[in-house]
């Protein structure tokens, strides 16, 4: 009940499937536990994906780990340590170039690999399936006071060679993609000798000649050292001590080695003479604002194109009822707190505007702890710009903007890493990052996880053996249950159920959603 400020699920089933993604190297079978989300806060969904659940539309599933063909491990970036790699800001200088000058590379644009939330998609399907079709009547709740009698009774029992300019916006957006950019380590050499002969005109650099320095460094150097010859004079010639010097040489080294940052390249002023205009928009989308209402047909344009175009569906697969119940449903309570960003916590369509037209849509949720991602859809006509690691980038900045007013707004979270599927493995190029251990529930980095998935698909990460699941269920009647427009404990609950146990049910659900979220949120029993 959305008046007592509780989430209010249903189990209909659990469900299982199988289905062929995009282009895998295998057909994977995806063995999931599921239930119907009619409404959730957002503290309960943050500790539903910190227990490895997800949502796609209000379904809210999670998969069998030990029992998928191919296990998905939560995985999130821990984005105010985020350092862009080379590859990262190969794509945030394109998109550079291309807003202030126009440019288009003219290197043929790699197909953005299968989307990263592909699973969701699926679970989709389910979903629709298994949606309950319960009475709004019948999920509201009695008074409070029936409630708490019911509940007493049972208390007895690096650079551009140019600056280059774009204007300042808002970040976001959600989904990432493969950065295909990334240089593929080349084979050891044959022979220590070839490296010291002189290259070939056209095959390299000459390493018997110093290496190449940026104009820059040098103009600073020189700057510095004319600096250091001023000093020198006004001192009456006395010179400045050796380790002044060193320094102030290591001091300004220091500087220009520094590293750029995300927001170096998003944030920064746009020339005048731009020959394009980017504006990320963050519009919520449940429950809508009127900025979402007055572009949602122009956003499900774009969202048919995409579906169309890169997953290959008919034409009349992407219809405006799929969309809207997949990107666009969500169970989660809009909140708004004193700390907590200006636009409040809960699911939110990010949209990418150029030019006055919209060419992407980042769909997410904001969340006590973190940023999540969702679903990413765009123009197919703009794939040259790896709109994929570009809003995942973009991603990252706007999860660090919101840190800055909720402190505790840290994270990432990337949705399922897939290691047995190669082609799903690139949401680890984004670190540094953890995964969730599906048995304990603690967050390893991902260095330490990598090792032992070569050998297994499922795995432990907690390498120590005695852990346990200290969110377990230990008191199954004090399981949070809504029935008949009543709130109370399992334990009351079954005392007065007519017909066959549905002990096994409720206990499967509680060992899955763990003690605390089973004591908060409210089961719906029929």
């Amino acid at each position: 009940s959305s008046d007592l400020a509780q989430s209010v699920v249903s189990v209909q089933r659990y469900f299982s499937g199988a289905t062929a993604l995009p282009d895998p190297p295998c057909v994977t079978v995806l063995l999931i536990s599921g239930m119907w989300a009619h409404s959730m806060t957002v503290q309960d969904y943050q500790d539903l994906i910190d227990r490895g659940w997800r949502r796609s539309g209000k379904c809210v599933y999670k998969p069998i780990m030990n029992q998928t063909c191919c296990p998905q491990y939560t995985i999130r970036c821990q984005a105010l340590r985020f350092q862009a790699s080379k590859s990262h800001k190969k794509v945030l200088k394109k998109m550079l170039k291309f807003i202030s000058k126009g440019d288009v590379s003219k290197v043929a644009s790699e197909d953005e690999p299968m989307d990263s939330h592909i699973e969701d998609a699926v679970a989709c399907d389910f979903a629709y399936k298994s949606e309950s079709r319960i009475s709004q009547s019948e999920l509201t709740p009695l008074s409070e006071d029936h409630t708490e009698r019911v509940e007493s009774e049972e208390k007895d029992a690096g650079e551009t060679k140019e600056e280059v300019n774009v204007q300042k916006v808002e970040s976001g957006s959600l989904q990432i993609c493969t950065d295909k950019d990334t240089p593929v380590p080349g084979e050891p050499s044959r022979s220590t000798k070839i490296l010291h002969a002189p290259p070939k005109p056209g095959k390299g650099a000459d390493l018997s000649k110093p290496p190449c320095r940026k104009a820059k460094d040098i103009r600073k150097e020189r700057k510095l050292q004319k600096l250091l010859q001023n000093q020198m004079c006004t001192l009456g010639g006395s010179q400045l001590q050796t380790e002044d010097q060193v320094f102030l040489l290591q001091n300004s080294k220091s500087k220009t080695n520094q590293p750029k940052t995300i927001e170096d390249f998003v944030f920064v002023s746009l020339p005048d003479d731009a020959q394009h205009k980017l504006e990320v928009r963050v519009v919520r989308s449940s429950p809508p604002s009127s900025q979402f209402k007055a572009t949602f047909q122009e956003s499900y344009q774009v969202y048919k194109r995409y579906q169309m175009v890169i997953h290959k569906d008919p034409p009349d697969k992407p219809t405006i009822n799929q969309f809207t119940r997949f990107l666009c449903d969500s169970p989660l309570e809009a909140e708004n707190a004193p700390n907590g960003p200006e636009c409040g916590y809960g699911s939110f369509h990010q949209q990418y505007w150029l030019d006055g037209k919209i060419i992407a849509v980042g769909v997410i949720d904001i969340l006590p702890y973190c940023v999540s991602s969702v679903y990413l859809y765009y123009d197919p006509d703009y794939s040259f710009l790896s709109l994929g690691v570009y809003s995942a980038l973009r991603e990252i900045a706007f999860t660090r903007q919101l840190h800055e007013k909720a402190p505790d707004l840290c994270f990432y979270y990337m949705g399922f890493y897939i290691h047995s599927c190669p082609k799903m493995r690139y949401k680890g190029q984004y670190r540094p990052s953890d995964l969730l251990c599906p048995e304990t529930y603690v967050w390893t980095p991902i260095e330490q996880c990598l090792p032992l998935l070569e050998h297994s698909k499922y795995c432990r990460f907690n390498q120590d053996m005695k852990a346990v699941d200290e969110g377990r269920i230990k008191e199954l009647g004090r399981v949070r249950v809504l029935h008949k427009r009543t709130i109370m404990p399992y334990s009351v609950y079954k005392k007065g159920r007519k017909g066959p146990s549905d002990e096994a049910s409720v206990q499967q659900y509680a060992s899955l959603v763990g003690q605390t979220c089973s004591e908060r949120m409210l089961l719906f029993r029929s």
